[in-house]
């Protein structure tokens, strides 16, 4: 796996969005993440990533996604996690993994 990006934008306008995530934002919130500590949910999604499963792969034009299946850690410290897919994208040329979207599983 190459290093994990995840950028404030994605975390702060999209994920914790209510008006922007289509519920992601509730579901994410409910867990206790918050936008004024963006960091958090980021370094769990990274996590996540890594103690997953990837589950699908596609290749297209702009580079190949990866789904990653698996348990997210919370700031509210539910056990188990609840079980998320996170999809990252490695674009043409990059040596990185750059994430797209977190929703359920």
């Amino acid at each position: 796996m190459k290093p994990l990006r995840v950028d404030r934008s994605k975390v702060v306008d999209y994920l914790l969005n209510p008006a922007k995530s289509h519920g992601k934002a509730a579901f994410f919130l409910r867990m206790g993440f918050q936008p004024e500590r963006w960091e958090v949910l980021a370094q769990a999604l990274k996590a996540q990533a890594v103690s997953g499963g990837v589950v699908a792969v596609i290749e297209s034009l702009h580079g190949i996604r990866y789904s990653v299946d698996g348990e997210l850690e919370t700031p509210d410290s539910r056990s188990p996690g609840p079980r998320i897919r996170t999809v990252w994208i490695e674009e043409l040329g990059s040596d990185e993994w750059r994430l797209i979207t977190s929703h359920p599983a």
